[in-house]
Parts: C-alpha cells; sequence; structure tokens
C-alpha cells in the first residue's frame, strides 16, 4: 500500500481541525477502536499551532437522556468547539423512523470562515460532499489534510475526495495515537438510531 498515511506538518503552521463526528465515529467503529479525543487534540497540538478544534454533531431533543450528551458536554469542556443543532425525526416510505442529522453546511461555512486564518485544515471525515469544499479552502491558500479510513470494508472515504485532499491520512495509522485504552472502556455512547442524510 505504500505512503498513506502523510502526516505532513510544519511546527510554524497554524492548524484547524475539523471533525464530522457521526463519520468519524463510524470510521473508528469500522476498524473497531473507540477514539480518546484528548490524545487526538494532543496529537494535533504536537503538529503546529493549534488555533481551533469544531466537532459536529447533530444531537436528538426532546429525550430525557441523549446517549451523545455526556461525550458533547465533555469536548465543550476539554478544548473542542461544539456546533450541534437538533436532529429531526420523521418516517420514511416503509414507516420506520429515521432521523435527519446532516452537519455538511455547519462544517462548510466554518471551513470558509476559518481559511483566512489558518495554514492547514484537518477534516475528519470521508464524506464525497466535502470534495468541492476542499477546492474551495484550497484556492484560499489552505493545505487540507483529509482523516478517515480506505481500510473499513466498504471503505469510508469517498476516491474524489481524497484525491482533492493535499494529504490523506489513515485513520487506521493513526490508531495508536488516538485510540481509547479500553481499560477506560466506554464512558460515552453513540446512539444506535439509523441516520440518514439530507435528500
Amino acid at each position: 500500500m505504500g505512503h498513506l498515511c502523510q502526516m505532513i506538518f510544519y511546527p510554524e503552521e497554524r492548524l484547524a481541525i475539523f471533525i464530522d463526528g457521526a463519520n468519524l465515529y463510524s470510521a473508528a467503529r469500522g476498524l473497531a477502536f473507540d477514539i480518546d479525543y484528548k490524545r487526538l487534540l494532543e496529537l494535533f497540538s504536537s503538529k503546529g499551532r493549534l488555533i481551533r478544534a469544531f466537532y459536529y454533531t447533530a444531537l436528538v431533543e426532546d429525550q430525557e437522556y441523549s446517549p451523545i450528551r455526556p461525550l458533547v458536554d465533555w469536548l465543550d469542556y476539554n478544548g473542542y468547539s461544539m456546533v450541534t443543532k437538533p436532529t429531526k425525526e420523521f418516517t420514511d416510505a416503509l414507516g420506520r423512523r429515521r432521523i435527519k442529522g446532516n452537519m455538511d453546511i455547519e462544517l462548510a461555512i466554518d471551513m470558509l470562515e476559518m481559511a483566512q486564518y489558518i495554514d492547514h485544515a484537518i477534516l475528519f471525515s470521508g464524506d464525497g460532499d466535502f470534495r468541492r469544499l476542499v477546492e474551495a479552502v484550497q484556492r484560499r491558500g489552505v493545505r487540507v489534510s483529509v482523516v478517515s479510513t480506505i481500510r473499513s470494508s466498504p471503505p469510508m472515504v469517498s476516491d474524489d475526495l481524497r484525491r482533492q485532499a493535499d494529504n490523506f491520512i489513515e485513520l487506521q495509522e493513526l490508531a495508536a495515537s488516538i485510540m481509547r485504552n479500553h481499560h477506560a472502556r466506554e464512558e460515552f455512547h453513540r446512539p444506535r438510531t439509523e441516520t440518514v442524510d439530507d435528500v
């Protein structure tokens, strides 16, 4: 496979991290490990001047207890800029309850706004919809690394997105640096509801 994980960073670079929460969770689950978000922040803080770390997730409202709430609160207190919005619940054509919670627009706006303040954006997502965003940010002189996986089956990252990025970082090769040690097993649980993107 050769050099998949190109961790190309310069110490003077201003960095920002953009995490598509649902997409990263699925990618890590596909590789069978849990992410330690404190270690993730420490890893990238050591690579340059980390300006901001954004985490995007939809939250199910009107529930007594949302399984993702403890994670959201923890991230909020531990150096992440949280961007959340309520999910929309609907019934699909087959009568199944579905949840719709797409954060693409929020992430795209923030990355475009941050482009003038950073040298390098690190996007944790494999979603091909972000290809045009990556291209637009690159035109503003920002390097973009995409973190996702081609090692899961099916692969989580779209070929278009991977080709557009300046670097592709294979999530599995980061695992040793950012995985949660399993004796601290599952403090946070993600909801098991199906999520679909806006159609």
